[in-house]
């Protein structure tokens, strides 16, 4: 008689699954599939197992025979329930025409059936679509469904999913008291072990997901350390990497940028194939560390990485065009990104600080303003420690750019004291320079060195490599003697069409003009005894001693090349803007409004012609000119008064 034991794969795959042993549960269940012995509820249970090993793939496969048995079973309501589940999996691997079709099954296997815990996950459903079109109210009702029907069948998993979901619409208008409540409610039940494993790794990561779209962070890193705990208890694979990278952004939070790299690089790695949609948010995260350790190149890869998953990279993308010098690129961006969310509140406000950076880089008072306003608005209705700071930040910046520089350093030390609640060592660096801008403005230069050098530690510390460059700059500047302010004519000029014209001559004859075009611009720039200060490549900027010796050179140019297309056949169009102002001199370059406003005023004009603000020209003799009118300029608060110079007819 033989004493060897013959163990049922069927048998004992279900018991692994009971006890929550994912790998042996698959590796068993697997067996008994093989032998084609799996009815509905253990092709459920198999698929469910291969999810939380990280075979997302053969885990759908299961997911849709299990559909399938239990549709030819006549089992409606637990059909319509992996239908929905269906529906999340695709979600998350960005096919959302698969996911409406499998939401569409699931609505048509329910009509007219008895209420089941499946109608409660169909009312979530539609919920979320009503969330994602911004229809709050209308998400409430569909949640609130969900609610009842859960309270009626006594199902805790259902009532927590239904009670997360409703958390997040009240959060997004405005009550997050109540929010927190569900929230936290949520998260006891799962922390006491009373939900299924799915609904207990959902908490985790939505808790941390509130945290952070509130911008809670202090309650955020506590919730990740639970949540850490948590996973490394469980036998799973491909789930941890969701709740990384929320762990990742509390730890750049903080300041562990090393630590936070490692965790979010390791997060793209599990979740690529597991959960596309989530692995675009890690890419997102894996950006914000390398662009604060100055790696734009690499930051901007990543962000990429993460549009292309379907998350939106800002405000990073944004930021890093900011960083390499591309200020109006950076406004379009952010403001296109703004777009896209103009319903959600909470979104909005993190991307309106940086909104209000590239506002200050283009002098454009208006947006920031505006940024600051909105933000002001959200910090009174949600009120986190992060979203006051924010708004503190961009007010700051918008009274800097005003030159209101007192009222700019009590909103810069505003920010930093809500930053340092937070232990966010960075952000209250970055209010530390900021608040050292405006008391060198106010003329405390020994104060802001004193801010700079406090800064400078920290960003040596954190491996900030930019920022401590940025600082070491201010800090030469301000042992100069300080900034002289001037009054001069400046130019912006500009070539139109360039591209065209590329195609049309070639790259050889192309580069000789550009050539010709560099000298002859810079000829009449000396003749009129102008300066030049900047050139970008197809446009100069320069500066002139009054307006009469600016008209003189701009008229000067469209003349040579009017002549030069006359005799050669060709030449570029060029545009330019004239505005005369007083403006503050500092290391060989010019800031204040008047800058912006010359280069917005060149912005403006058409290929060939020559436009000026009246102020400037008015009163210049033996001076043609057309017709005046008001115009509206891009952060520009003030319409401005144009005219274009006949330069043909000018003396």
């Amino acid at each position: 008689m033989s004493d060897v034991v013959t163990v049922d794969p069927l048998e004992a795959g279900r018991e692994a699954y009971a006890r929550r042993s994912w790998r042996d549960a698959y590796a068993l269940l697997k067996e008994a599939d093989d032998a084609g012995r799996l009815d509905g509820a253990d092709l459920e249970a198999l698929a469910k197992s291969a999810w939380w090993i990280g075979r997302s793939a053969e885990s759908v496969s299961a997911f849709e025979r299990s559909y399938a048995a239990f549709v030819e079973a006549g089992d409606r309501a637990q059909a319509a329930f992996i239908a929905l589940t269906l529906r999340r999996e695709y979600l998350v691997k960005l096919a959302k025409s698969v996911a409406q079709a499998w939401l569409r099954r699931a609505e048509q296997l329910l009509d007219g059936e008895l209420e089941s815990v499946a109608h409660g996950y169909l009312a979530i459903a539609h919920g979320e679509l009503a969330f994602g079109r911004g229809e709050l109210d209308h998400a409430l009702s569909h949640f609130d469904r969900a609610v009842a029907i859960a309270s009626e069948l006594d199902d805790r998993d259902l009532q927590t999913w239904a009670a997360m979901r409703r958390a997040y619409a009240l959060a997004t208008s405005g009550r997050l008291d109540e929010s927190w409540t569900l929230m936290e409610d949520a998260a006891a039940a799962a922390v006491g072990g009373e939900l299924g494993a799915h609904t207990t790794g959902a908490v985790f990561c939505n808790v941390m997901a509130a945290c952070r779209d509130s911008a809670d962070y202090r309650r955020g890193s506590e919730w990740a350390e639970v949540s850490k705990r948590w996973c490394e208890r469980q036998d799973i694979a491909g789930f941890p990497g969701i709740c990384r990278v929320h762990r990742a952004e509390f730890m750049r939070l903080t300041g562990a940028w090393e630590e936070a790299e490692a965790e979010v690089r390791r997060a793209t790695e599990e979740l690529f194939d597991f959960a596309p949609a989530v692995a675009g948010a890690a890419f997102h995260e894996l950006g914000e560390v390398r662009l604060r350790m100055g790696d734009l190149d690499a930051a901007d890869e990543a962000f990429g990485q993460a549009q292309e998953l379907g998350d939106d990279g800002q405000p990073g993308r944004a930021l890093v065009l900011l960083a390499r010098g591309r200020a109006d690129a950076a406004a379009a961006s952010i403001r296109n990104a703004l777009d896209e969310v103009e319903w959600d509140k909470l979104a909005r406000a993190r991307l309106h600080p940086a909104q209000a950076d590239i506002a200050k880089a283009r002098g454009d008072a208006g947006t920031a303003q505006a940024a600051a306003a909105e933000l002001e608005e959200v910090a009174k209705e949600f009120g986190t420690a992060a979203i006051r700071a924010a708004a503190a930040h961009a007010a700051g910046v918008a009274a800097l750019i005003r030159e209101e520089r007192g009222e700019a350093a009590h909103r810069f030390r505003e920010a930093r004291k809500h930053w340092r609640e937070l232990d966010a060592p960075y952000e209250g660096a970055l209010e530390t320079v900021a608040l050292a801008e405006a008391l060198a403005g106010a003329g405390d230069p020994e104060a802001a060195k004193q801010e700079l050098q406090t800064a400078r530690s920290t960003f040596a510390r954190l491996g900030a490599r930019p920022d401590l460059a940025r600082v070491d700059t201010l800090l030469v500047s301000l042992e100069r003697p300080p900034a002289a302010r001037e009054v001069r004519t400046f130019m912006f000029t500009d070539i139109v069409g360039s591209t065209a014209l590329l195609e049309a001559i070639g790259d050889e004859a192309w580069h000789d003009l550009l050539h010709w075009h560099d000298q002859a611009l810079r000829r009449c720039i000396a003749d009129s005894g102008g300066e030049e200060v900047d050139h970008t490549g197809d446009g100069f900027f320069a500066t002139f001693p009054d307006a009469r010796a600016a008209v003189v050179c701009a008229t000067a140019i469209q003349r040579k090349l009017a002549e030069h297309r006359r005799d050669q056949g060709f030449a570029p169009r060029v545009r330019i803007g004239l505005h005369a102002a007083e403006a503050t001199r500092v290391r060989g370059n010019y800031e204040g409004g008047g800058v912006h406003l010359a280069a917005r005023i060149g912005a403006l004009a058409d290929g060939g012609e020559v436009l000026a603000s009246l102020d400037t020209i008015e009163g210049i003799d033996g001076l043609a000119v057309g017709e005046e009118r008001e115009v509206s300029l891009k952060g520009i608060g003030k319409p401005v008064r144009v005219a274009s110079i006949d330069w043909r007819q000018s003396s």
